[in-house]
């Protein structure tokens, strides 16, 4: 893990929420909505719920994913669900609301690295669940989690395995 468990500032988080809610939209439905787990006690909540939905779920758990899907929430500064409200007179494509969605998250990651701020998105089955730990209005779903914390250390170049010209046709 590249980051820590150090509070983030709540003002970092609004403004990473803020930039969020500038990214492009079809007919401006603004499908995204974040549940933000930044409380001590939320993540511990949150962890317990991963970890017991998950033992529920599955035929044989196993203890070392238990031990993981507990520790997650609570080795990171800052949970949250990304959500997609699904516009409910479906206007546009759910692809669409998905891709919006996609690009809140973008717009977040791109300020987070300004700000000294780890994240990633996980997208485990268990985001199917959500529904019976928080309260979610009706044609939302959850699409994954961001972990988020603060970076303990220079982060490594990032490496693309072909260029922008190996996928790009001109015309």
């Amino acid at each position: 893990m590249q980051y820590t468990s150090k509070p983030i500032p709540k003002s970092e988080i609004e403004q990473l929420l803020e930039v969020a809610n500038w990214a492009p939209t079809h007919r401006r439905t603004e499908p995204w909505r974040f549940k933000v787990f930044y409380s001590e006690e939320s993540r511990e909540k949150l962890s317990v719920f991963l970890t017991e939905t998950y033992a529920k779920i599955t035929e044989k758990p196993s203890e070392v994913k238990m031990r993981k899907i507990a520790e997650k929430p609570l080795q990171s500064a800052c949970v949250m669900a990304i959500c997609m409200q699904r516009d409910l007179k479906e206007s546009v494509p759910e692809w669409e609301e998905i891709a919006a969605t996609s690009m809140a998250v973008q717009n977040m990651w791109l300020l987070s690295q300004e700000l000294g701020i780890g994240m990633y998105w996980s997208t485990p089955s268990l985001k199917d669940h959500m529904h019976q730990h928080i309260d979610m209005d009706q044609g939302e779903s959850c699409l994954g989690f961001l972990y988020l914390g603060k970076i303990d250390a220079p982060l490594e170049e990032g490496i693309r395995h072909s260029t922008f010209d190996d996928k790009t046709v001109w015309f």
